[in-house]
Parts: structure tokens; sequence; C-alpha cells
């Protein structure tokens, strides 16, 4: 009998917070500033939504979880990365990330820097230097998956449409091509990396996961967008109406906060239906469809 999904969740939460103990550089190694400050900034926080998509997308593959926790941990330095140099006074400028005083509060603006691309270019060494598939053509498309996501026509292009967009209305094509590129973008690739670890989907059933992961990457920002405005700071770990403050255009801006909850409904249904022909193959990724957008409204 599968276990409950708290259960699981709490279980593979654990096991990957180890995981990432274990294969980032130790504090005590030089240069140890820069490798305490990578270690503050990736361990102790965050929910690892990116990860446990990877691990469900993996169990629907038939993946070994050890080649998983690689392909995991590279999204999810990816991901620190990104919250770090987000965070800077060049950018979002913020003081609090994950419940703790942001990495270059905590230690420098040049620190900060340093460990954004420390922990970049770890991840990279994570998908490269382990066997992460059978085949070695596999896992350099995997590589290369993890490069377009993370740069700039994802991730790095998604932040710079953003910050190009403050003080602007945008039209909702242009938000959500914003946000495809960057929330979407990384989530995608987490399902694919972690799919791309087993043998056992075909490239119809990839595109399906991939769909999947589009849908529920914007659906995962609206609601951020949602709980921005309603959640409060203790709640998010971060700063809460920083969006608004700061004039940068969102969901609910744009459709109001009843359109804003109800889009995100609706691309709930759609990515599920993308997951049909799985069936019980998919349920971790059903699972975690439902709390990415019933989380607290």
């Amino acid at each position: 009998m599968a276990k409950a999904f708290s259960s699981w969740v709490a279980d593979q939460q654990s096991r990957f917070e180890d995981v990432l103990r274990n294969l980032l550089p130790s504090a005590d190694v030089a240069p140890q500033r820069l490798h305490a400050a990578m270690r503050y900034s990736v361990l102790d926080g965050g929910k690892r939504v990116r990860p446990l998509l990877a691990f469900a997308a993996g169990e629907l593959a038939g993946a070994d979880v050890a080649r998983v926790n690689y392909a995991a941990a590279a999204v999810e330095l990816i991901h620190a990365y990104s919250l770090v140099h987000d965070d800077m006074p060049c950018m979002d400028d913020d003081v609090l990330r994950r419940g703790k005083p942001t990495c270059h509060v905590e230690y420098d603006e040049a620190t900060a820097l340093l460990v954004g691309d420390a922990l970049q270019s770890l991840a990279f060494q994570f998908l490269s230097e382990q066997s992460l598939s059978d085949d070695p053509s596999k896992q350099l498309q995997m590589v290369k998956l993890l490069a377009v996501a993370s740069g700039s026509r994802g991730m790095a292009g998604g932040q710079a449409i953003d910050l190009a967009s403050v003080g602007k209305q945008l039209t909702l094509p242009e938000l959500e091509q914003m946000h495809i590129h960057k929330t979407g973008a990384l989530i995608r690739a987490a399902i694919l990396l972690g799919a791309h670890c087993g043998n056992g989907l075909n490239d119809a059933q990839i595109d399906k996961l991939d769909r999947f992961g589009k849908l529920i990457g914007l659906a995962f920002q609206v609601v951020d967008d949602v709980l921005d405005c309603e959640a409060d700071t203790a709640t998010l770990g971060k700063t809460a109406g920083k969006d608004a403050d700061n004039d940068k255009p969102t969901y609910v801006s744009l459709l109001g906060l009843q359109d804003a909850k109800a889009m995100a409904q609706r691309l709930h249904s759609e990515a599920l239906e993308s997951l049909g022909e799985f069936g019980e193959s998919a349920r971790r990724l059903r699972e975690l469809a439902d709390f990415i957008v019933l989380r607290k409204f």
C-alpha cells in the first residue's frame, strides 16, 4: 500500500536534505566562507517542490532514485542560486528568504554573487560526473535541458523580462510568456530530468509530462501571486506584498483576485488531464499538482 502523500513528502524532504548536505562542499574546505555561504543558501529551508517533482517523475519512469538524487540536486542548486541573485540589491533587494536573512545580508553582496556562480557550476558538475542514464546521448540531452531552462531562453530570460516590466501593464499572453520562462522552465526541467533518469517512457509520454510541467509551472506562479496578496510574511518565509510594493505586473493585478484563483484552478485541471494515460504511476505527480495549487488561498 502506497504511503500517504504527507508521509511521502516528509520522507523525501528529509532524505533529500541529507543528499544535499553530503553533496555540497564542506564549510571546513577552502574557501571556507564561500562554502559556508553556499550551504547557508541551500540547506534548511524551502519545500523542495522541484526535487519532489523530479522524484515523482522518476517513480513514474521507473528510475533508480540514486540517479534522480543528482538530477534533483542540480535543479535545486540552480533554483537556490537564482534566489540568492534575485534577492540582491541590484534586482529585487529583499532581506528575507525562507524565514531567514538573505545571503547578501547574512554575508555580503560579493559573497552572494559568488555563491550564485558557484552553485550554478556545481549543478552542471552533478549532471555530468555521474551516470544518470544508460544512454550517454540522453545524459548529454539532460545537461542541455537544464542549461536551456536556466539561461536567457529560460529562467534568466524570464527574470530579465520581469525587471523590464516594473511599472508596466502587461497583457495576459505577455505575463504568461514571462512566467513560462522565469518560473515554469525550471519546474518543467525538474520533471523531465527525473523522467529521463528512467527508461520506461516513449517520446509521446515525455511530451505529456512536459505539458503537465508547463501547466503546473504557470499555476505555481498564479498561486504565488495570490499568496503574495493574502498571506503574511511569516507564512510565506519572504516579504509579503513585495510585488505590489515594487509595482510589478502579477496575475492578481491583471485579472483581480477571484479571476486569478479561477485561472489557477483551470490550469490545475488541465495539468491533471495531461496525466490521464499514466494511471496509478502518476499518483505522486497528481498529488503534487494538488499541493501546488491548493496551497492556502
